[in-house]
């Protein structure tokens, strides 16, 4: 064998390394990828549980509420912990009413915060925020706002009819439902950050989006964010 073929075949045998290297790189890639889209489907299937089980609970969300409200945000287990100084982190889908009354494409947010006082425990709470005015939402944009700062939150009235509290009409922009578990007797909301989650809405959507533009979008037409979306329209009846 001369030098030529010698050269020729360890540079056949580089190139052919080099393709196994791009191959490896490109299945963990896709891998990564297909992994990520799953957590975010699984986040929109547990959002549409958190509704349904709302729904069957006796002091459930009023529907005259969810009629008149124009956006929702649902976390399902939001961790609120502390020993004197506590925090809450959580994950979950935030949609607004269009001007036909359907809902939109999720647009996935987080909610993080914490708090300072006389607290100890763990909890995990399926967390579900009603908002009065859909621009709340849309106006997120890429930056966050402030719960009892940016914007008024309080407990929101309970009960199937509009008998049980009609305050909802009149005074917070937000309103809060919570489904606690663990040592905490209650959650406050006043200092947690609402911001968008843009690698879950990549990852779910398969390209980079604005929340605006997830909101504006035709529908989607997965079988989990179509069941989300039937799910909340049937709590408003």
């Amino acid at each position: 064998m001369n030098s030529n073929q010698t050269r020729s075949i360890m540079k056949t045998m580089k190139l052919s390394k080099l393709k196994i290297a791009l191959v490896l790189c490109a299945s963990l890639f896709l891998s990564a990828s297909v992994n990520a889209q799953e957590k975010e489907e699984k986040k929109v299937k547990d959002a549409t549980t958190v509704l349904a089980d709302f729904s069957k609970m006796k002091e459930s969300i009023p529907s005259e509420l969810l009629a008149v409200t124009q956006g929702i945000i649902v976390v399902p287990k939001l961790i609120n912990a502390g020993f004197v100084i506590g925090a809450k982190r959580g994950k979950g889908v935030a949609m607004v009413k269009r001007a036909d009354g359907t809902w939109s494409n999720p647009v996935f947010v987080t909610i993080t915060g914490g708090s300072i006082g006389a607290q100890i425990g763990v909890q995990s709470v399926d967390l579900v925020l009603v908002f009065k005015h859909s621009n709340s939402l849309t106006d997120i944009k890429k930056s966050s706002f402030t719960l009892g700062g940016d914007l008024s939150v309080a407990a929101g009235p309970v009960g199937r009819n509009s008998t049980a509290n009609t305050d909802y009409k009149l005074e917070a922009e937000v309103y809060s439902y919570s489904r606690s578990k663990g040592l905490f007797a209650g959650i406050s909301l006043n200092g947690a950050s609402l911001a968008i989650d843009a690698p879950s809405n990549t990852a779910f959507y398969g390209k980079a989006m604005t929340a605006h533009k997830i909101f504006d979008a035709a529908d989607n037409s997965s079988a989990i964010v179509k069941e989300l979306k039937s799910t909340l329209t049937s709590m408003q009846k």
